[in-house]
């Protein structure tokens, strides 16, 4: 199975599209600087292979090219910004 990240709009995926993607995670824009990390889905036959960290990690590297802040609402999100100090630059 291709596990490429794809970008799409507010969002990273892996699947054909992001409308039937097997892993995502959505943002939106919140202002010029922060983005709020809304969402994010693994399909349970890509679970326990750190694919959501990795759609985390391609979120994190867009938001620093940009200048962007993420606000986690997403509970994975949260977590992880909890748990990972990868991702304090980029936390809002």
């Amino acid at each position: 199975m291709d596990k490429e990240i794809k970008q799409g709009n507010q969002c990273f995926y892996i699947g054909d599209d992001e409308s039937t993607a097997i892993a995502i995670i959505k943002y939106k824009v919140k202002s010029d600087d922060v983005i709020i990390a809304n969402s994010t889905y693994v399909d349970p036959s890509l679970r326990g292979q750190n694919v959501a960290r990795e759609l985390l990690d391609r979120l994190a590297d867009h938001a620093r090219k940009e200048g962007w802040k993420i606000e986690p609402t997403c509970s994975y999100v949260v977590r992880a910004f909890e748990r990972y100090d990868a991702y304090d630059d980029v936390k809002h």
